[in-house]
Formats: structure tokens, C-alpha cells, sequence
């Protein structure tokens, strides 16, 4: 395989085809697919490390940016097709729209300079005239800015994916799976073609055999459905008995956070994925079917597949694997038996910082998000019997394994890479707050882990009661952890 920093051609006599969006969920499943079929395949990453570990023999690596001109002369260096799986949403910016918007005008630039001869694009279904939704919007918008430099570009519009991993379908899983009464907005009652990955897949990977083929095809699986069927049909294939009511919910916002909470999606993207199931997307031009030779999967058959992936380990790529190197990202989930909430954060620090940094967390210093609810903690404990926030820290900033750290102890500690704090607080279960950094590019990756190990329902319920805090702490603590160790390299370097 060649190094993610190698980007030397390795066969001059084919034709180049670049992947974008190499390490998000679809581009992550295309590859494989474009290697089997002979292609010669180029991935385009703004950290080729995140890539190395992928099994692609063969596949040359770019190091570049759809937003950075300059970075993308070398990439599309040779290429005769360009695939465009990049997009902004989920990423921490308050207009993805805009920045989706100007990256594609930049790529579509860039390939016209090195005569790049079609783009081929993954978008959204949906009638342009008819939704309120940015996410849907964005999406036609993207595809009409790639076109607008003069490469031909041949876009599918898709709805609902239907694979192991894809965040529209962990949404629709853990809502099932976790609530057996629903009730839900009305956006459950919205008409939606859904297609299998798969189905997908294969799309984008004929598209190369008709290189003179370009516009929009609109696709989709067999079944047009609303979303309380694709919900209750999850049901039915796993054996679970669910009741759904919609009814109007008085603040839409109401929705998202309750995906966010309930779910491993988080905020910054259940919103843009929740306003867009307000819009009716089922395909209206069918024209797919007859130029391309993919025979669609009904619901049914595309929620088999992916629910058997996922009870074989198999799962390719996930809805987590297109978040960029630097936005947060929460994951509820569990794990071996336990429950655990995760959030990380790409650090322009090296390990060592990082590290120095959330062992200095606790004692007199305190807590840097959310003190006064640590504090009420800490308290709640001690009128249960136990002790409470009062141990305090043995030295402000340096921590050995068996420490106390105000109800926490040291049960690991791994120099300039993991520390993890059991807590002996008074909890029907047992829980852990574990930190864990590495390297990544120029700087690092914080990882910020918490774990709990129910015991019984009172575990549970302690579990979900204790969720909305969690909000209020934890996505401010790893934030707070950044600017700190970020702050430490600012000092120390003398142009600051």
C-alpha cells in the first residue's frame, strides 16, 4: 500500500480518478469498491495518517483541502474523474451552508484548471421550490457550484441511506431500540424513498463505465415510505414491539435535542438532519433505472443486510467517520456492558501538553466547566454518607496511579497518553472519567470518555436522569482542555 505521504503515480499508463471525502462514510466504502473494479484511485485528505490504516493496495495519497486552491494543483494532477463527497454539515461552523458553498466553488475551479473532465457528486433529494431546509438546499446548491466552472458533472440525489453506520439509519435505530412509546413531531408522517448503501455504492461506481453521461438522476430503493414505517419496520426485524404517536411539538428545536440526547448523533448534526425530514423526498424522475444497470433493494432487504453487518462486527464505515479532524463529536453508546458518552477534539498541542493539561484537573483548581455542578455533586454524595469533593488533590498538577481526585481515584495513568478516574461516589453502578490523547498531524487528538456500569433499573434511571448535566459539563470540559493546552504552546512560542 502506498504511504499516506506518498503520492508518486504509480501506473503513468491509467487513468486517475480521485476520491474526496476518502474518511467519510460513503468515499470510505466507494474505494474498495473502485480497487476491485481496476481503477486507479487517488484519495484526497486533509490528514492522509487518518488513512494508513486502511486495507486499499494501491491507493495514491493527497494531502490537500477542497477550500484551499493551492492545495489541490497537485491532487487533481493526471485526473480525468473527480468524485465529490465532501460537505460541511456536522462540522462546528454556523453556516455549513455557506462553507459547502464556497468549497465547491473552489474544487469546481480547481478541476477546470486541471481539466478534470466530469465530477461526479452525491447529493440530496427533495424539491428545490418546495423545502425549508438548509440541508437539503445545500446539497442542489453544491451540485449547481460544481458545474458552474465548466466541468460536466453527473449528480445523484439521494434520501434516506440505509446502511450499517449512516447517521440517518443510527438515528432511526437507537430512537427504536431505546423508546418502545414514541412520541413523535409530526415529521414521522413525511413520505421518503430510502435506498440501501449498497444500492448506492454501486451507482457511483458504474458512473465511471459511462464516462459521457452527466445531470442529475434522482435514486432510490423499491418502497416510498414515511418515517414512522421505516421506525416500525426496524421493529418488526428486530422483534421489538414499538408504538409511535406523532402530534405537533410546540418548539421544533425540541426535536433536536431530544435526537442528541437519545441517540449517538450529535447536536450539530441531528438539527440539519432532523429540519430536513420535514421535506418529502422520493424520486420523481426515474431516468437512473434505465441508464444505469443497478437493480434497488426494497426497505426490507437493505435493513436486513445492515442490521447483519452490524451483528457481525462488520460495520465499514460509520456516520462518525465523515466528521473532520476538528469539530467535536459526541457518541452515546455502550460498550462490553457499559454505557459510556464520548466527545473528542483535535488539539493544536503536542501529547505532552495535552496530557499535563486534564491531570491538572480537580483539587483547589477546580473543575473548568461546570464547577458549581461538580460541587453540587460532591454534596449530594455526602448527605448519602459518602465523602464527597472534600479529598481535594495530593499535588496540584502532578497524579500517580491511586491518587485521590475529589471523589475520583487513579485507576490508570500512561504518560503523555491516557488517564483514568474511577469514581467513588455513592452510584447504583460504577463509573469512569477517562482522558486519552495522540498524536495527530501537527498536533493532537483529546479523547474524553465516560463510562458507567449499571447496576439494575435504579442504574439506569440514574444513567438517563443524569444525560441533560452532562450536556452542561462535558462538551465544555474537552473545550475548555483545548484552549488551555493550546493556550500553553501560545505562551511558550515567542512570535505569539
Amino acid at each position: 500500500m502506498t504511504h499516506p505521504e506518498d503520492t508518486r503515480l504509480m501506473d503513468p499508463g491509467r487513468p486517475i480518478v480521485l476520491v474526496t471525502g476518502a474518511t467519510g462514510y460513503i468515499g470510505g466504502r466507494l474505494i474498495p469498491r473502485l480497487l476491485a473494479a481496476g481503477h486507479r484511485v487517488r484519495c484526497l485528505s486533509r490528514n492522509p495518517q487518518r488513512l494508513a490504516g486502511r486495507p486499499w493496495p494501491g491507493v495514491e495519497f493527497a494531502r490537500g483541502d477542497v477550500s484551499d486552491p493551492s492545495s489541490l494543483d497537485a491532487a487533481l494532477e493526471g485526473v480525468t474523474q473527480a468524485y465529490y463527497l465532501v460537505h460541511a454539515m456536522g462540522e462546528d461552523s454556523p453556516d455549513f451552508r455557506g462553507r459547502d458553498l464556497r468549497q465547491a466553488q473552489t474544487f469546481a475551479e480547481a478541476a477546470a484548471k486541471a481539466g478534470v473532465r466530469r465530477i461526479i457528486y452525491l447529493g440530496g433529494l427533495g424539491d428545490a421550490a418546495g423545502h425549508r431546509s438548509d440541508h437539503l438546499a445545500s446539497r442542489h446548491e453544491v451540485g449547481t457550484a460544481l458545474g458552474s466552472a465548466g466541468v460536466p458533472v453527473l449528480e445523484f440525489r439521494a434520501a434516506v441511506i440505509v446502511g450499517s453506520g449512516s447517521a440517518s439509519f443510527e438515528m432511526i435505530r437507537h430512537l427504536t431500540e431505546r423508546l418502545p412509546i414514541m412520541i413523535t413531531p409530526r415529521w414521522v408522517t413525511t413520505r421518503c424513498q430510502p435506498i440501501g448503501v449498497r444500492d448506492v455504492l454501486a451507482y457511483l461506481a458504474e458512473a465511471l463505465e459511462h464516462p459521457e453521461v452527466s445531470g442529475i438522476f434522482e435514486i432510490g430503493g423499491r418502497d416510498v415510505l414515511d418515517y414512522r414505517s421505516m421506525m416500525l419496520g426496524y421493529a418488526e426485524a428486530r422483534g421489538l414491539r414499538r408504538i409511535i404517536i406523532p402530534m405537533k411539538v410546540p418548539l421544533p428545536v425540541l426535536s433536536v435535542l431530544w435526537v442528541d440526547l437519545v441517540t449517538p448523533i450529535p447536536l450539530q448534526l441531528a438539527g440539519p438532519l432532523v429540519e430536513g425530514m420535514g421535506t418529502e423526498v422520493v424520486v420523481r424522475d426515474a431516468r437512473a433505472l434505465d441508464v444505469f444497470q443497478v437493480q434497488p433493494l426494497s426497505y426490507r432487504e437493505a435493513l436486513v443486510l445492515a442490521l447483519q453487518r452490524l451483528d457481525e462486527d462488520a460495520v465499514e464505515t460509520t456516520w462518525a467517520s465523515s466528521l473532520s479532524g476538528e469539530p467535536e463529536g459526541r457518541e452515546l453508546g455502550s460498550h462490553e456492558g457499559m454505557l459510556l458518552e464520548r466527545y473528542h477534539r483535535h488539539v493544536k498541542a503536542p501529547p505532552r501538553v495535552v496530557f499535563d493539561t486534564f491531570c491538572a484537573l480537580g483539587g483547589e483548581s477546580g473543575w473548568p466547566a461546570g464547577n458549581w455542578l461538580w460541587q453540587i455533586r460532591g454534596l449530594l454524595d455526602r448527605v448519602l454518607g459518602g465523602m464527597g469533593m472534600r479529598r481535594g488533590r495530593r499535588h496540584p498538577t502532578r497524579l500517580r496511579t491511586g491518587d485521590p481526585v475529589d471523589f475520583w481515584r487513579v485507576e490508570a495513568l500512561e504518560p503523555d497518553h491516557l488517564l483514568r478516574l474511577r469514581a467513588e461516589m455513592r452510584i447504583s453502578g460504577h463509573a469512569w472519567l477517562q482522558f486519552m490523547v495522540k498524536p495527530e498531524g501537527p498536533g493532537s487528538r483529546l479523547e474524553q470518555t465516560a463510562f458507567f456500569e449499571p447496576h439494575g433499573l435504579l442504574g439506569l434511571l440514574y444513567w438517563y436522569a443524569s444525560l441533560p448535566f452532562h450536556f452542561f459539563v462535558f462538551p465544555v470540559l474537552i473545550r475548555a482542555l483545548k484552549r488551555r493546552a493550546e493556550a500553553v504552546v501560545a505562551e511558550s512560542d515567542p512570535r505569539t
